[in-house]
């Protein structure tokens, strides 16, 4: 007897290709974080911005770094700092001589995929300089707009233990983040791999090992065939439980906007896309609303004092909310 095989209704076979090639460029140098790596292709697909979260040398920034290199697109790197002021970020009006008047010169923003370093090391004026650029994909400078090219992506890192000479990110900004992944230390087996592949790379440069899978036409392109994936409206509605649990949840100060809701199901969409499917099942949705609502969410603050997280908070309710049959 014929075993049954469903065809997806959308063609996904170039997506599944293109993810699993720069899984396979990643491999070569990093080793583990699979589900950083996971929640980081997802994010591009969605068309969001990704928070990413762990202390010093768990392959943060060279992670989001060689993530950029397999994208032929343009990127830059900006090292947040106490003196960064907010024309280092977006750029400046600069009078030519030459041409007599004031011409405006692009700053590092002006790129498709942007990696801020220690985002929470610069003063607030400078962290909401990039509130219109991550919201609006524009800037505004001297009255005047300038579009972002597609795709625009920031991704950002913070360290969550040190906190000398840092400035917390307002909620507001938290909410322009798709994502908030956080990022642990390697097992033993890892830590291991990860040395032996340091060992036989004789200080090579990790960049130099990566290859570009897709420009920037292929990732505009498979974003909007991620937006095509069918989401049934009992999932929709399972979706909006989930974050109106969040807003009547005794342990939840503060609960999640409709934003996270929207965060959410497009989030999932990419996931099930890179899990080679048209559909989005309640799976993805619960793997996907623990980066979309951690950073979303603010505790009592009695629970915080006894130890309680965000991400049990949003564990409980996904164990109390009743999943779609």
């Amino acid at each position: 007897m014929e075993s049954l095989q469903f065809k997806n209704r959308i063609d996904l076979e170039q997506l599944s290709s293109a993810v699993a090639q720069i899984k396979a460029e990643l491999s070569k140098v990093i080793i583990g974080q699979e589900e950083m790596i996971d929640l980081l292709i997802v994010s591009i697909l969605a068309n969001g911005h990704s928070l990413i979260e762990g202390v010093p040398g768990v392959a943060k920034t060279v992670t989001a770094k060689l993530l950029a290199k397999t994208m032929q697109v343009d990127f830059n790197r900006i090292q947040f700092t106490p003196d960064l002021m907010p024309s280092d970020i977006l750029g400046t009006s600069v009078y030519s001589l030459k041409e007599n008047e004031f011409e405006f010169k692009a700053g590092p923003i002006f790129s498709n995929i942007i990696l801020i370093d220690e985002i929470n090391r610069s003063p607030a004026k400078t962290q909401a300089a990039l509130f219109e650029a991550m919201a609006e994909r524009q800037v505004t400078i001297d009255g005047k707009e300038y579009e972002l090219k597609a795709p625009f992506l920031v991704f950002a890192t913070q360290n969550p233990v040190e906190q000398e000479g840092t400035y917390r990110l307002p909620e507001a900004q938290l909410d322009r983040f798709l994502f908030k992944i956080n990022v642990d230390y390697p097992n033993l087996d890892e830590e291991i791999k990860i040395l032996e592949g340091n060992h036989h790379r004789y200080n090579a440069d990790p960049e130099s090992l990566i290859n570009g899978v897709m420009n920037a036409e292929e990732i505009v392109t498979y974003q909007e065939t991620v937006s095509k994936i069918i989401v049934e409206r009992n999932l929709i509605s399972y979706i909006a439980q989930i974050v109106m649990t969040t807003r009547n949840n005794p342990n939840i100060y503060l609960g999640a906007s409709p934003r996270a809701s929207i965060a959410i199901m497009n989030g999932a969409k990419a996931y099930a896309a890179i899990m080679n499917r048209d559909f989005v099942t309640p799976d993805d949705v619960k793997y996907i609303s623990k980066a979309v609502l951690r950073h979303r969410i603010i505790l009592t603050p009695e629970r915080e004092m006894e130890g309680f997280t965000p991400d049990r908070a949003v564990a409980q309710i996904l164990e109390t909310v009743e999943v779609p049959r």
